[in-house]
């Protein structure tokens, strides 16, 4: 199993975080602002969080970063995000993922070797053409070449089903870890009874192989509707 990092704790920190803790991966999540750390633990969305301050490499040293597979750097201020980022790569981490909060910063941090850069408004942009294109299955977010966050229909074969009768792990291989209403209600954690119904909406963690394999079938599905 791998190990991820997840330095700074904000709205776009804590979803990833809070994604990764509940496909069941090990994640540890830090973040300056104790009141913040406290509320991911208090709220459920990350068992392993710490008041750490990321910008000082001693306090990173003694975290022992390099033993972490992927680290995500979602802090919002240029500055402090650039020299985290630089001192991670000196030290030797093996994968950075990195927000940035516009085109100069995305630059910026490609140039000093972020493996991954994310500009949320250009992502945004491009999910809106995905949605016109492809609107059967949209990708989130990859955490490694092969773990992703998709978001998919579900399948006709799954309508009026639980997940104890579809076994879903066993039979499709992927981890349902919520599941959106056409009302805009959405179900986080379903649990094993829960029923999947018309027009529900599936957030999934999977690998490619087994997203493809889902897509197929709702590609199948919509030709011949």
């Amino acid at each position: 199993m791998k190990q991820y990092l997840v330095i700074g704790l904000g709205s776009f920190g804590t979803n990833v975080a809070r994604t990764l803790y509940e496909a069941g991966e090990e994640v540890v999540g830090i973040d300056l602002d104790e009141t913040i750390v406290q509320e991911t633990i208090n709220n459920d969305y990350l068992e392993n969080a710490l008041v750490l301050d990321a910008t000082d490499e001693i306090q990173l040293k003694k975290l022992d970063v390099q033993s972490f597979d992927v680290v995500f750097i979602c802090i919002g201020l240029i500055e402090p995000s650039i020299m985290i980022t630089l001192n991670l790569k000196e030290m030797g981490v093996k994968k950075t993922i990195v927000k940035a909060i516009n085109g100069k910063h995305r630059k910026l941090l490609e140039k000093i070797g972020a493996d991954q850069v994310i500009y949320p408004e250009e992502y945004m942009g491009k999910r809106t053409a995905l949605v016109a294109m492809e609107p059967n299955m949209i990708e989130h977010l990859r955490f490694s070449q092969d773990f992703l966050l998709v978001e998919v229909k579900a399948p006709l074969e799954f309508i009026g089903k639980n997940f104890i009768e579809l076994d879903i792990r066993k039979n499709y291989n992927i981890n349902v870890i919520g599941i959106k209403k056409i009302s805009g209600r959405f179900i986080p954690n379903p649990t094993a009874t829960t029923i999947i119904e018309k027009d529900d909406t599936l957030i999934v963690v999977t690998d490619t192989k087994s997203a493809n394999k889902i897509n197929d079938i709702l590609k199948k599905e919509y030709k011949e509707d």
